[in-house]
């Protein structure tokens, strides 16, 4: 199975550390982010994964061959001309997913609980009739949430279908849907994990090199399946401050 990790950000939430290193390479629990997630994906079975790289770029590369690509294939989408942000990094990824099978998004500053077994399982048992195809019934993607506190939302029907967001702080909403009621829909935060099948590339293509993958959400969700997974007591923690660390070595000695 083939993934994607998302290491190519800036990390100025963890200044001063990211001064001299990425994000990705912050040490947590005596390993990198990086190492932890590396390691999550293979033991669930992803042995392809890609990583994209922008903020000290060379030194991630360098850790991924000292560790001899830790025993799978391991490759890098190199960004460091220009961050392409979430969407545009996925779609310079497209030509490594290329066999025509849903694929993995993971953060690397995410710590989780979560059973990536079962949510690539769930993916691919979701009932969305998709005629245009290939891959029968599997929905385009498939977004981990929860329903944890934040501001910004995404909105999603009784059927677990995405149909807009909401950022509760300034109300703005968006949604392609017209005269969309956000009262009628259940609000859910996004995790930064989620289940991608290669068919979404048709849509990218008109899109710039550069772009947010929500934004890219909302703008096809009236067209495709993009369904939300919940998963049973889901632990997840966002290891984006420096303040942060300690929790964070807490969190792994509890579910890692």
């Amino acid at each position: 199975m083939k993934a994607m990790i998302f290491a190519a950000g800036l990390g100025t939430r963890l200044k001063p550390l990211t001064d001299t290193m990425p994000k990705a390479l912050v040490t947590v629990g005596g390993k990198p982010l990086l190492q932890h997630t590396i390691e999550k994906l293979k033991a669930a079975g992803f042995n392809e994964i890609i990583i994209n790289v922008h903020h000290f770029a060379e030194q991630i590369i360098d850790f991924v061959e000292a560790n001899r690509h830790f025993g799978i294939h391991i490759e890098i989408s190199d960004e460091r001309e220009k961050l392409l942000d979430t969407g545009g990094g996925i779609k310079k990824a497209s030509p490594f997913f290329n066999d025509n099978k849903p694929f993995l998004v993971y953060n690397v500053d995410i710590l989780s609980n979560i059973d990536l077994r079962k949510l690539y399982a769930a993916h691919m048992q979701s009932n969305f009739p998709v005629p245009k195809r290939q891959s029968g019934h599997s929905p385009l993607a498939t977004l981990v949430c929860s329903e944890r506190q934040t501001s910004r939302y995404l909105l999603f029907d009784k059927n677990d279908h995405l149909k807009g967001w909401i950022n509760e702080k300034t109300a703005e909403l968006k949604s392609p849907f017209p005269d969309f009621d956000p009262r009628h829909y259940k609000k859910l935060a996004f995790a930064g994990i989620q289940i991608l099948h290669p068919a979404i590339f048709q849509y990218m293509a008109g899109f710039p090199d550069r772009f947010s993958i929500i934004e890219f959400y909302l703008s096809i969700c009236n067209k495709e399946g993009l369904i939300c997974y919940i998963p049973d007591n889901l632990q997840l923690m966002d290891v984006g401050k420096t303040d942060s660390l300690q929790e964070a070595t807490q969190f792994l000695n509890q579910y890692y």
